[in-house]
């Protein structure tokens, strides 16, 4: 009897060992599973970020961005990119500050003084289209004497050297007015802006012009070949028909509006 019961004590001490066991193993196989998919789920993360182009950049409130290293980068604005807004920068949209200049009414030695062609045509008008390059499609340099000119056009002034007459908005050389005082750099209408005289007009665009980086010459009041060439710059910076002179829509661009 008593062996029996012995026999029975050691059965049931082998079978508790050996569940205590078996549950043992399955806790650490269980325990296996889980580090194996945190530690593949870590190295998929590390592998997104090591692939190049996989990181995405993020920015914070100033406009500067986080690279793979976090190295702040500074964000690309629309205006450092290529398009209209390349020179403007924070001028697009500003109203240009109207200036009086004081200027002498004498030729300026500096300035080749254009010569008289009759019927002189503006080079490439005929490609302007719109009512407001009529006046440049349609200039004809004429020549006449003082008394045509004061009975046709009452109000001729005398600009740096050379005699102007207005018409309808625009200033345009009176030749012949005073062959004495027969000075001008450019043959051709001038758009006068807000009723100003012609050099006080060529003043204020080549401020403007030096305030948006493209005249870098004396502001003299005379459109002259540098004023031309900084205006013909601006104009296809900006999408203007290149007339390299002083017209309605590109002294709006400039904000004389």
């Amino acid at each position: 009897m008593k062996s029996i019961v012995a026999f029975l004590c050691c059965l049931g001490l082998s079978v508790s060992v050996a569940v205590a066991k078996q549950n043992k193993n399955k806790d650490k196989e269980e325990e296996g599973k889980h580090g194996q998919g945190k530690q593949g789920k870590h190295a998929q993360q590390m592998q997104s970020h090591a692939i190049p182009g996989k990181h995405v950049r993020q920015f914070n409130a100033e406009g500067h961005g986080t690279g793979p290293h976090g190295a702040k980068r500074r964000m690309m604005t629309e205006s450092e990119g290529n398009g209209p807004d390349v020179h403007s920068g924070t001028h697009a949209g500003r109203k240009a500050e109207i200036k009086h200049f004081d200027f002498a009414n004498e030729r300026h030695t500096t300035i080749k003084t254009v010569k008289f062609r009759e019927n002189y045509r503006i080079i490439g008008a005929e490609h302007w289209t719109g009512e407001r390059y009529v006046v440049f499609r349609n200039y004809r340099s004429v020549w006449h004497d003082h008394g045509w000119w004061t009975a046709h056009y009452p109000r001729v002034v005398l600009i740096g050297g050379g005699w102007y007459f207005w018409n309808a908005g625009f200033w345009y050389p009176a030749w012949g007015y005073d062959p004495g005082a027969s000075s001008y750099a450019y043959d051709g209408p001038i758009y006068a802006y807000n009723d100003l005289p012609p050099d006080q007009v060529v003043a204020n665009v080549q401020t403007e012009l030096q305030t948006q980086g493209y005249y870098h010459g004396e502001v003299d009041g005379m459109l002259g070949p540098l004023t031309r060439a900084a205006l013909a710059d601006y104009q296809r910076d900006h999408g203007l028909y290149t007339t390299a002179a002083i017209d309605e829509p590109t002294m709006n661009s400039l904000g004389f509006s």
